[in-house]
């Protein structure tokens, strides 16, 4: 049973991805969310960028993004997020699981925790900010990492691993990404491997690994055709 300090055991799948084009990683975040319910539980999947990106969230402006990079709109919320050195990361929750039972806030706690206790194994300090936003700061064009929120993991007062949430009668769509404002403190793998023992001991998971089928990648395709490669897309507001 789950309490607020102890989740039961479960199995999650996870999906150690490999580098795909921006508009692809979008429509396989949203393919996922998509099949969240049929797959009846919880997928954690690790993806890289074959190209320096910035992904925009779902209201900013398409103005506000950086020249030099290819651009592709989240169907998430946040700010601004460089893909160029970052690790990135997706949590898709299917509509019957406790986290998505959870407001907002406290799902972002608990999935933010395992990314810190993973960030501790490989000796990071890190800890949990508790402010919110500002209500100056404009959100149509803000930068992700330059603005904290509630549980966003902070090390030595600087954001370095932010996240953002769609939920639908889906189930929950987590991006989050973790950048140190330069290149990765390790190896990627080893990050990686940190992170899954994060996930697994804080949310008392076994990890099932995990592979897209063809079906799943018709779907992601014909997402990444019809929507996330689109300028009507990307260039909404």
């Amino acid at each position: 049973m789950h309490t607020a300090d102890t989740p039961a055991p479960e199995t999650w799948d996870f999906w150690d991805d490999s580098a795909h084009e921006p508009a692809l990683n979008m429509a396989f975040d949203e393919a996922l969310l998509a099949t969240a319910a049929a797959r009846e539980r919880p997928l954690l999947r690790f993806y890289e960028w074959d190209r320096p990106a910035v992904t925009i969230g779902y209201v900013q402006r398409f103005d506000a993004a950086p020249t030099g990079f290819a651009v592709v709109r989240r169907p998430t919320g946040g700010g601004i997020v460089y893909h160029d050195v970052d690790f990135t990361y997706s949590v898709i929750i299917p509509p019957e699981h406790w986290l998505s039972g959870l407001d907002r806030t406290h799902s972002y706690r608990w999935i933010n925790r395992a990314v810190q206790a993973g960030l501790h194994r490989c000796r990071m300090t890190a800890a949990l900010a508790d402010a919110e936003i500002a209500g100056t700061v404009d959100r149509l064009t803000m930068i992700c990492f330059a603005n904290p929120t509630r549980y966003d993991i902070l090390m030595d007062g600087r954001k370095v691993a932010g996240s953002a949430q769609r939920r639908t009668r889906q189930g929950i769509l987590h991006q989050g990404s973790l950048h140190f404002g330069g290149p990765l403190p390790m190896d990627r793998d080893i990050l990686g491997r940190a992170l899954t023992e994060g996930f697994r001991t804080t949310l008392h998971l076994t990890l099932q690994p995990f592979t897209a089928d063809a079906d799943l990648c018709r779907l992601a395709e014909t997402m990444r055709t019809e929507k996330y490669a689109k300028p009507a897309w990307n260039r909404r507001r």
